[in-house]
């Protein structure tokens, strides 16, 4: 069972909860700091109830290549898309004329 310190705790850093699903997922964490014996400053939270150290958000890259023509687009992740190959194979097209220059020199639809 919980504590006082920690259900103060709890209360005073979460905001209210709404739906059935954040209520289990709240009693879960509850029971892990219980279990773990988890104290708030090893939490990290500051005043404000949010992570002193938050995580990076790393936005999308954007394509990295663009037909010319077609207007398809490549991040360059995963496995060659076959509009490249055939550009670069058949379409006679080199690598440096199908690299974007920006992310402002493609079209959104492919």
């Amino acid at each position: 069972m919980l504590g006082n310190f920690h259900r103060n705790f709890y209360r005073n850093c979460t905001p209210n909860v709404k739906t059935p699903e954040q209520e289990a997922v709240l009693r879960s964490i509850r029971k892990l700091i219980d279990f773990w014996r988890i104290s708030p400053e090893e939490l990290e939270f500051e005043a404000s109830g949010m992570p002193s150290v938050l995580p990076e958000v790393v936005m999308p890259a954007g394509p990295k290549y663009r037909h010319p023509v077609s207007g398809d687009t490549w991040d360059g992740q995963g496995s060659q898309p076959e509009w490249l190959k055939e550009a670069l194979t058949r379409g006679g097209y080199t690598v440096d004329e199908l690299r974007c220059a920006s992310p402002e020199s493609f079209r959104l639809e492919h």
